[in-house]
């Protein structure tokens, strides 16, 4: 069964006992991704590692490379 053919049938089986429907695959993505790096930030700052900004850090690097 796939993730839709799940969601549809929770959200029938919602409707059907009055309950409010479950939220769609995919809406809090972000926002779980944001979490988990705020997370993974702040254990390296327990652990005394620097904080790195890995996106940041390469797109700096391709942009002062010489042409």
């Amino acid at each position: 069964m796939s993730i839709t053919q799940q969601y549809l049938l929770d959200a029938y089986r919602a409707r059907s006992l009055g309950e409010p429907a479950p939220p769609a695959p995919g809406t809090h993505d972000r926002q779980v991704v944001r979490e988990w790096r705020d997370q993974r930030r702040f254990r390296a700052v327990l652990a005394g590692r620097p904080v790195r900004h890995r996106l940041r850090d390469a797109l700096s690097r391709w942009q002062r490379r010489p042409t």
